[in-house]
C-alpha cells in the first residue's frame, strides 16, 4: 500500500475519559475518523461525517505518544467505511496499544486484527437504520467483544431483547444495552433490564454527564 493510499481522513484525535464499553473511565485517546454511510436517528457526531484531514499512519502515531495512555478507540462516524482503517487497527495493536474499535455493525468486520476489541452496535428500530445490520458479523465475534443496542423506547427494548436471544449473544460476547438521552431516562431502562434479570451491561454515555456542553470529550 502506498503512502498515499494509506492515509486516512480525520475529523479529530483527542485525549478524554472513556465514555463506553467495558473500558469505561480510563483515560484513553480518540481518533475519530471522517464519514459515515448511516443517518441515525440520534446520532450526536454529525459533525465528523464531512471534512476532516488527511494523517499518514505515522502522524497518527506522532500526535497520540503526546498522551500518557495505553488506551486507543478508533471512533467516527464508521471507521471501517475506510479501507486503510484495519491497516491502522493492526498498526496500533503493534505499538502496544489496547485498542477498541467502535462500529456502527454495518461493516464486514472480518479483517479486524483479533486482538482489537470491537464493540459493535446492532442497530435497534428506533435508530431508523434496522436494515443496515450485518447479522453476519456476529459470527466474526469473540469473548473479548462487545455488542451494543441503543434505545429509543420500550418497543426497542423489546426488539433487543429477541436479538440477544436468538443469536444467544450472552454466550458469544458482552452485551451492552444503553438509553437515548432525552427520549428514555437512565432509571427506566435500568428498571426494564432487572424486572426481566437480563444478563447485560447497563450502560449510560459517562462523557455526556461530565461534560454535557463540551463535544469532543
Amino acid at each position: 500500500m502506498s503512502a498515499e493510499e494509506s492515509r486516512l481522513r480525520i475529523t479529530e484525535i483527542f485525549f478524554s475519559l472513556q465514555g463506553e464499553s467495558s473500558l469505561v473511565g480510563y483515560p484513553t485517546v480518540f481518533i475519530r475518523l471522517t464519514g459515515c454511510p448511516l443517518r441515525c436517528g440520534y446520532c450526536d457526531t454529525t459533525y465528523a461525517f464531512t471534512g476532516g484531514e488527511w494523517y499518514t499512519p505515522d502522524a497518527i502515531l506522532q500526535k497520540i505518544k503526546q498522551y500518557k495512555t495505553n488506551y486507543i478507540c478508533v471512533t467516527g462516524g464508521e471507521p471501517l467505511a475506510q479501507k486503510s482503517c484495519a491497516a491502522l487497527l493492526t498498526l496500533l495493536c503493534d505499538e502496544g496499544y489496547k485498542v477498541s474499535l467502535e462500529t456502527s455493525g454495518a461493516m464486514d468486520i472480518s479483517s479486524v486484527d483479533s486482538r482489537v476489541i470491537r464493540v459493535m452496535d446492532i442497530k435497534t428500530p428506533g435508530s431508523g437504520e434496522e436494515s443496515r445490520n450485518r447479522y453476519e458479523n456476529i459470527d466474526c465475534l469473540s469473548a473479548a467483544d462487545e455488542v451494543k443496542f441503543v434505545i429509543c423506547h420500550r418497543s426497542d427494548y423489546q426488539w433487543s431483547k429477541s436479538i440477544v436471544e436468538q443469536y444467544n449473544l450472552n454466550n458469544k460476547c458482552s452485551v451492552l444495552f444503553s438509553p437515548v438521552q432525552g427520549d428514555i431516562s437512565a432509571s427506566e431502562l435500568a428498571e426494564w433490564i432487572l424486572e426481566d434479570q437480563l444478563s447485560v451491561r447497563f450502560q449510560i454515555q459517562l462523557h455526556k454527564y461530565l461534560w454535557s456542553n463540551q463535544p469532543g470529550k
